[in-house]
């Protein structure tokens, strides 16, 4: 049982791996962009979120809908007047300009939070769990398995079901064409970022109710996010979520054995990954 559980506890855990990782493969996807920033925006919104529960005395979930919208003009306005900028041929000028928005998004934090860690409450939900046959786990872990599960479900659903993930599609695979058919390659990518930052407020949710964060935790997100999305291969959201899942089994494994090698025990499932399988377990076709 103690196996068994270790696992479930380790694929609930992916599950939140692969909430960072998601708006990472999505912008990764359609611009090929590499946002160094993207571990602290996730810190930002779980920030957004906790300022809202605390001014409005609202649910941390009613919360999460509010900073959505704010987080997705934040996204499409970020891209728009920045990112479009440094896209290119030459992949050096989004990496140096991602990597001074991290440091600024870290120091903003510090400036007006300070380095105290914080928690965003969700009362009894905390500490509730369930029953699933041989296991119990907790309300929360399972809450944030579904929720990466059903992101996925609709990023799929918008990239290959809508008329938008055709344009992001064809804007990945061709811009300047795209561009001669009507497609504004700016603002779809500003959308696809927005976009992305709606699947980030969901993972900020997730962060800051299951742990304590503060100001300088979004480098380490960061790297679970790029683990999860190389490790499933670019581009490939349900090769996100099982990346996600292989850290998170991998970290729980290794927890068990000894609790020292839990995050080691997640980057060597994913150097081991990245050796026998370069591309990731699941590459699009067209990479």
């Amino acid at each position: 049982m103690i196996s068994v559980d270790t696992i479930v506890q380790g694929v609930l855990l992916g599950g939140l791996y692969a909430l960072f990782a998601a708006g990472l493969s999505l912008v990764f996807g359609v611009m090929r962009l590499v946002n160094l920033a993207h571990g602290d925006l996730i810190v930002l919104g779980a920030f957004l979120i906790l300022v809202i529960v605390s001014a409005l005395g609202l649910n941390p979930f009613l919360a999460a809908l509010v900073a959505m919208p704010v987080m997705f003009c934040l996204g499409w306005g970020l891209q728009y007047v920045v990112l479009n900028r440094t896209l290119g041929d030459d992949i050096l000028p989004p990496l140096l300009v991602t990597f001074g928005l991290s440091i600024v998004i870290q120091n903003a934090l510090l400036e007006g939070f300070s380095a105290d860690s914080r928690r965003i409450p969700v009362g009894g939900l905390e500490a509730a769990s369930v029953d699933l046959g041989p296991v119990a786990v907790g309300v929360m872990p399972l809450l944030t398995f579904l929720s990466a599960v059903a992101v996925i479900v609709a990023l799929n659903a918008l990239f290959y079901g809508t008329a938008l993930g055709r344009a992001f599609r064809a804007t990945s695979d061709d811009p300047v064409t795209a561009g001669l058919m009507g497609v504004d390659p700016k603002r779809l990518f500003a959308t696809a970022t927005g976009i992305a930052m709606i699947v980030v407020t969901i993972a900020a949710l997730y962060l800051g109710t299951r742990s304590n964060i503060d100001p300088t935790i979004g480098p380490a997100r960061l790297i679970y996010a790029f683990e999860a999305v190389i490790i499933g291969g670019l581009g490939s959201f349900w090769g996100t979520l099982a990346g996600g899942v292989i850290i998170g089994v991998a970290q729980t494994l290794g927890a068990a054995i000894n609790p020292e090698w839990q995050i080691l025990a997640g980057h060597v499932a994913f150097l081991l990954v990245l050796l026998f399988r370069p591309r990731g377990l699941f590459p699009r076709a067209n990479d």
